[in-house]
């Protein structure tokens, strides 16, 4: 018969041998060049530091093909690599948290809010509070998850990104706004500035959306027999204004891929002004001469993130069956960076 510190020390290894719990989960391409697994992972986990990786790898968290790995593993194509701890993901892990909402119009089953610029939607990795979630269960019981287990969220925008979102107060609102989007019958447009004089007055893009097998964090259009890699997307595009070396165009969506306008619009040669991620934080177009960089890098400042805000919204009020439509002001950051291009525009055009 066991004693009772036989029975304790089953107990502590019953509690050491529970679930750990996937965090990140990857599988290397077949043509992957042997690298390390730190290396690899810094290219695909958003906001992960070399340190903290390393820290992981030296508790046991990293695991390739089922077994735990050390830092200095080398990736081959094939493997499956996979981040574990033994808690649940943080976000998960919703916070109510008493931040002010900017909203539009709020009745019993939905409300509209535009979010500004800088603000996470919802909590993931590096982001695990301050987000738009963690606001809105602050201020409204109840919320209705969607099928990713996230409250309200009928759709999102990405966190440099500003402007509307509908957000669903009920199980009924949720399914009807869902379908509304699913079905492509909600109506989004977009503003943006895009770097080059774009050629056509306006166009349609179309290009199968997936992620980039060389960087996770980034998004590719996928092209004849790889366009199985994507999925569909559909983006309309319309010349607002020509501001010489950028362009201020008008975006409307088909379809709701992610970063599907910044993909787009890289795409066909007009990445957004002044977005990091697909290399629009660097001069694309335009002159050598210094006090043009100097002018670029004040844009820069002015405007610190990608040039992207959606304007407008519209769709079928899931109770009433009455078609609503929503119109944000351009925010003041787009504003001032606009103004800027058009005084250079005009001073290019007197200098000719």
């Amino acid at each position: 018969m066991n004693s009772n510190k036989d029975q304790r020390e089953e107990i502590e290894n019953e509690e050491e041998d529970e679930s750990l719990y996937e965090h990140h989960k990857f599988k290397a391409e077949v043509g992957q060049k042997p690298l390390r697994v730190d290396k690899y992972l810094m290219n695909f986990i958003e906001n992960a530091t070399r340190n903290k990786i390393q820290k992981a790898a030296k508790s046991g968290n990293i695991y390739v093909n089922g077994e735990t790995v050390k830092q200095n593993y080398k990736v081959k194509g094939g493997d499956t690599i996979q981040v574990m701890f033994e808690h649940p993901p943080y976000e998960y892990l919703l916070v109510p948290e008493d931040i002010p909402l900017d909203i539009v119009y709020e009745d019993d089953v939905l409300l509209v809010v535009n979010k500004a610029a800088g603000m996470v939607v919802h909590p993931g990795h590096g982001n695990y509070s301050g987000t738009l979630i963690n606001a809105l269960v602050h201020h409204f019981d109840n919320l209705p998850n969607n099928s990713s287990d996230r409250p309200g969220l009928v759709h999102r925008i990405d966190k440099d990104t500003s402007g509307l979102l509908v957000i669903a107060k009920t199980e009924e609102a949720m399914a009807h706004l869902s379908r509304q989007f699913f079905d492509k019958t909600s109506e989004r447009e977009y503003v943006a500035i895009v770097w080059g004089n774009v050629d056509e007055e306006e166009g349609t893009i179309e290009g199968n959306i997936g992620r980039n097998p060389k960087n996770r964090l980034q998004n590719i259009v996928y092209h004849g027999d790889d366009a199985e890699n994507g999925k569909p997307a559909v983006t309309h595009y319309k010349v607002i204004e020509r501001l010489g070396y950028v362009t201020l165009v008008g975006c409307k969506l088909e379809t709701g891929r992610t970063h599907q306008i910044r993909v787009h619009m890289k795409h066909i040669g007009h990445t957004l002004f002044n977005d990091e991620r697909y290399g629009g934080d660097r001069i694309l177009k335009g002159t050598t001469f210094t006090k043009y960089k100097q002018f670029v890098d004040n844009c820069f400042k002015i405007l610190p993130r990608q040039a992207l805000h959606a304007k407008t919204l519209g769709f079928e009020h899931p109770k009433t069956g009455e078609w609503m439509s929503f119109n944000s002001d351009i925010p003041q950051d787009m504003v001032d960076c606009i103004e800027k291009w058009r005084g250079y525009a005009k001073n290019q055009l007197e200098d000719l």
